[in-house]
């Protein structure tokens, strides 16, 4: 019998880094899709620019625009950005773009997931669901084509073999409704090289997502999550509280019981037609010698941002307005994603 996963980065000895490992380089897409942003367009384009030319700062910026829109980005970004025309539907570069793993001896690779478009819920996101192995193809490095629909959004790794999640995304029937969750879990193992797999359960109310868990929680450090927490009697408190209450039970892949640090939630705010708008202070980017950390407007902001740069000492903490971007569904770390350092390669 044909092994699946004979050609799998694992099978290669290859794994996803943590995410505050040394990057080469951070990729975004910029906004695109006029059904989703609307009016806000104009709004979204300047926060979008603010964030590619803070992380810029750090680290190279690479920036996917559709053709029609290369011009207007570059404009918009400066010249400290780099912007690259490819046929796009939108500007989840976390959700639509590869995810990195490497061998540190031998060089860096990618995974292209399969992707339609969050559970079926936008019609035309051909192009996305290309994005990632086009980049892989530009970079010249092996695209591994994975046998899952999830988006890169919907997990988080230490780098040492634990893998975060939540089971209303990644065994959502919308998703791979021929997989159970031990098959799941096992092709998670197989493309990113983890070794424990941590089941939260579901993410915030109002997140088109399903959940993607990193809206609520992320590692920051070898055995150590910082969880998004609402204060008592706000909407999804019940549901951090599950997650808090698993956490606690659970073990990383070394065996080490895990810190767990309280990042308060942002007060709750509505799209204007009455839509609660999942907001998250945990949904940041972890830049070379940063983290770029969304800000709301919010009493919180610089409460959430202070426990951030503690679990990140020795890099910058810089804040970043994000509420814009929000009203498009995600935050920072949703338009983003890292490519960590190393050479290409191709098997």
């Amino acid at each position: 019998m044909t092994d699946p996963f004979a050609n799998s980065p694992v099978a290669h000895g290859m794994f996803m880094p943590a995410e505050w490992e040394p990057h080469a380089r951070c990729w975004m897409q910029w906004p695109r899709r006029g059904d989703l942003w609307g009016p806000y367009m104009p709004q979204a384009i300047v926060a979008y620019a603010q964030v590619a030319r803070t992380i810029a700062q750090y680290e190279p910026v690479t920036m996917i625009a559709h053709p029609d829109d290369a011009a207007e980005a570059k404009f918009s970004c400066g010249t400290g950005v780099e912007v690259v025309a490819l046929e796009i539907d939108d500007s989840w570069a976390r959700d639509t773009g590869p995810t990195f793993v490497k061998d540190p001896s031998l060089g860096v690779a990618g995974v292209h997931w399969q992707f339609n478009g969050w559970g079926a819920k936008y019609a035309h996101v051909e192009r996305d669901a290309r994005v990632g192995g086009e980049v892989l193809s530009r970079l010249g490095m092996t695209a591994f084509e994975a046998p899952l629909v999830l988006e890169g959004g919907s997990f988080s790794v230490d780098g040492y073999g634990t893998l975060l999640t939540t089971e209303q995304c990644l065994l959502n029937a919308n998703r791979n409704p021929e997989l159970q969750p031990r098959e799941v879990a096992e092709m998670l193992a197989m493309y990113l090289g983890v070794r424990r797999v941590l089941w939260l359960g579901d993410g915030l109310e109002g997140d088109e997502t399903d959940g993607h868990v990193d809206m609520i929680a992320c590692f920051a450090g070898r055995g150590r999550v910082l969880l998004n927490m609402p204060a008592p009697g706000e909407a999804n408190h019940a549901a951090m509280q599950d997650n808090l209450l698993r956490l606690g039970e659970m073990k990383d892949a070394g065996g080490r019981d895990l810190e767990v640090i309280d990042v308060p939630q942002p007060q709750q705010r509505r799209h204007d037609d009455g839509r609660i708008m999942p907001l998250s202070y945990v949904n940041f980017y972890i830049a070379n010698g940063a983290v770029i950390v969304p800000a709301f407007e919010d009493p919180a902001d610089d409460i959430a941002a202070g426990i951030i740069a503690d679990a990140f000492p020795g890099r910058a903490c810089v804040q970043v307005p994000a509420l814009d971007i929000a009203r498009g569904g995600g935050v920072i770390h949703c338009i983003t994603q890292q490519q960590p350092e190393g050479d290409a390669i191709q098997f």
